[in-house]
């Protein structure tokens, strides 16, 4: 079944065991939708996060998931990821958008601004992240996002738009209810109390009971 609402898996901020991990990651994918995998390793060396694309992709891929690359798009093309996600003092879109070519997705964080989503937007980004919606512990917030943001960008544009931001099973239904196209969680799945497995089965029941 495929919901109005998917979700967008972000990766922890550092991964010390990738094969551990990666039995983690298939399990999570098989209790089920999810969208896309984000991997977001801002600390670690070029090397290692090669590593884990190499070992995270095969799984991620086997599932029907795209692989997304943070902050890198030099990266994300010379390892075939299917997109890259840019923040606003990353690689111009523009540049971005030459080294991964016109097949491979962009997006582009926005935060709480309609006006820099409507740039990127209009610069041909896949999609336009906005956030943060709530306390997060998995990056220091800066930018405080309203669900009606989500509201009114569903109404008024075509690109999708994600949630970032302290996004958990009991709060993801208003969220997408609110007009998410995909819900971005890391913590929300990787720190469930009772495993991944299960918080994506649980994301499963709140983004298809949410409308």
């Amino acid at each position: 079944m495929t919901l109005d609402c998917r979700l967008y898996l972000i990766t922890p901020p550092a991964l010390s065991d990738l094969a551990a991990f990666g039995r983690d990651l298939a399990l999570a994918l098989d209790a089920g939708d999810v969208a896309a995998l984000q991997i977001r390793l801002k600390a670690a060396p070029d090397d290692q996060i090669a590593a884990a694309v190499a070992a995270l992709a095969p799984i991620a891929r086997a599932h029907d998931v795209a692989v997304i690359l943070n902050d890198r798009p030099d990266l994300a093309a010379a390892l075939d990821c299917d997109g890259v996600h840019i923040g606003q003092d990353d690689m111009a879109f523009a540049a971005a958008r030459k080294l991964m070519g016109k097949d491979r997705m962009i997006g582009v964080t926005c935060h709480d601004s309609r006006h820099l989503a409507m740039e990127a937007a209009e610069g041909g980004a896949d999609y336009v992240a906005f956030g943060a919606f709530f306390p997060t512990q998995t990056k220091d917030v800066a930018h405080h996002a309203e669900p009606e943001i989500l509201t009114i960008w569903q109404e008024t544009m075509e690109v999708p738009c994600v949630a970032i931001g302290g996004v958990t099973v009991e709060n993801a239904g208003a969220i997408a209810a609110a007009g998410a196209d995909f819900v971005a969680v890391s913590a929300g799945v990787w720190r469930h109390p009772d495993g991944p497995a299960a918080a994506v089965r649980a994301f499963d029941e709140a983004l298809r009971t949410a409308y």
